[in-house]
């Protein structure tokens, strides 16, 4: 009836602090400054409450742990950690270990501090050691009861969305110009490794987004340019950590780093990792451009003109709410590439994949039904038991949501959580989805 995965996977669920915890009071960050941009967010939302964690955290704790759940995947807010909030973290870490969970919490989730944006934010290569002294802080603070440890989210989103175009927060619309704010991520990842490490954290990874990026023929241009495309977005970020090296001298001649200072920072990139995350939604397809065709709604972002790749419809059965297709094989294409690619793979752990589906409130038998999130879920375990049996090793499994949230540019819209957040009144209820997780965990081989 349910996916079955090996004896001891780790089932986890996933969430970040912008997107919970509520940020008024707090020193800004660069997503506070964007939000108060007028129609950067959609409806006009900002984070400013979130759903309230920071004072709700002990509910969404026993939420999180009535499920089975092994392992919670959260993130640290830089600016509360400035702003002399880190105790928050204390009784987070010591709640979840009451409860039973291991905590696993990420460094960094997109919330840079306004501070360090205004003096060049991840442009400026100093801001990957400030990262290191976050990581230091918090370390020092928690590595007595927090073993497991990821450094950086989804750099390569962070970097395209935020960057390379102004979907996101800094919204920096350089386009190519983009790459040494990715160089400076990695060497960030790197320092923070190191500093882990000389503070005796037990296992130390990173979680970074793939998908299968599929050319829209068998036309040499479309083939170049989905290459291309791939190579900015996939290997750009995993072929530092995981090969020391960048794919292309294009991607070396746009980072702004060279010569003896790069093979230095390759090295502390390419730092030994226990575990490797890997964030799936959604496979991508590429086309050189056609003059006079309008590639605009295909992504969540559309990428501008003068472009060398533009992006088309993935053929799907089924699309979330949100738009995305719903390809759960590509979860096994990107886990066996990933193999593939890298003979030292550490062990995968799948640290985000979910759905947004715009989930009707509690309706008078007081649950909230929500079937297509359970097939989109069974669907994509499914997807990594395949890969399993293919010789990936995937040691484990954190759904994305284990809340309804702050869903950056697209506000509060998109529900991908298991539990439903009431928006007027911020009340939480259980989703049918959180009893099917439940039940799959309950269901699986004997630990």
């Amino acid at each position: 009836m349910y996916p079955q995965l090996p004896p001891g996977f780790r089932f986890g669920m996933s969430t970040s602090s912008h997107q919970i915890e509520g940020t008024a009071g707090l020193c800004p960050s660069i997503w506070d400054t964007f939000a108060a941009r007028p129609g950067t967010i959609r409806h006009g939302e900002d984070a400013r409450v979130a759903i309230d964690h920071v004072h709700r955290y002990a509910e969404d704790v026993a939420h999180i742990a009535a499920a089975g759940t092994h392992d919670y995947r959260f993130s640290f807010s830089w600016p509360r950690v400035l702003s002399g909030g880190i105790d928050f973290y204390d009784r987070l870490v010591d709640s979840l270990l009451a409860a039973g969970v291991r905590p696993v919490p990420t460094l960094y989730h997109w919330d840079l501090p306004q501070s360090l944006e205004d003096t060049g934010g991840w442009l400026n290569r100093d801001t990957a050691h400030r990262l290191a002294d976050h990581a230091g802080t918090l370390v020092t603070r928690l590595g007595d009861r927090v073993r497991d440890w990821i450094t950086m989210n989804e750099m390569n989103v962070h970097t395209l969305y935020g960057y390379a175009l102004t979907d996101h927060a800094p919204a920096r619309g350089l386009g190519l110009g983009a790459l040494p704010a990715a160089h400076h991520q990695l060497l960030a990842h790197g320092l923070a490794v190191q500093v882990l490490r000389e503070h005796g954290a037990a296992t130390v990874g990173v979680a970074s987004q793939h998908f299968p990026v599929m050319p829209a023929s068998d036309d040499p241009a479309d083939v170049a340019a989905a290459g291309l495309f791939e190579d900015l977005t996939n290997w750009t970020f995993s072929d530092p950590i995981l090969r020391g090296a960048y794919p292309n001298e294009m991607i070396v001649a746009g980072i702004g780093t060279g010569g003896a200072q790069l093979d230095r920072d390759l090295e502390l990139i390419r730092a030994r990792l226990d575990f490797y995350g890997v964030n799936y939604y959604e496979p991508t397809m590429i086309e050189a451009p056609r003059e006079g065709k309008d590639y605009a709604g295909v992504l969540e972002v559309d990428i501008p003109e003068g472009m060398p790749f533009s992006p088309v419809p993935v053929k799907s059965d089924e699309r979330t709410d949100f738009g995305w297709a719903v390809v759960p094989s590509g979860l096994t294409e990107i886990l066996v590439t990933l193999r593939d690619r890298y003979p030292d793979l550490p062990p995968v752990i799948v640290t985000e994949n979910g759905a947004s589906f715009h989930d009707a409130p509690p309706g008078p038998d007081g649950r909230v039904h929500d079937d297509r999130r359970i097939s989109y879920l069974d669907a994509h375990l499914r997807a990594v038991s395949d890969a399993i049996k293919a010789g990936v090793r995937v040691d484990g499994y954190y759904v994305w949501s284990a809340l309804d949230n702050f869903e950056w540019a697209a506000g509060y819209d998109e529900r991908f959580g298991l539990v439903h957040v009431d928006r007027e009144t911020l009340n939480r209820t259980r989703k049918d989805s959180w009893y099917w997780f439940r039940d799959l965990i309950a269901a699986q081989p004997h630990r």
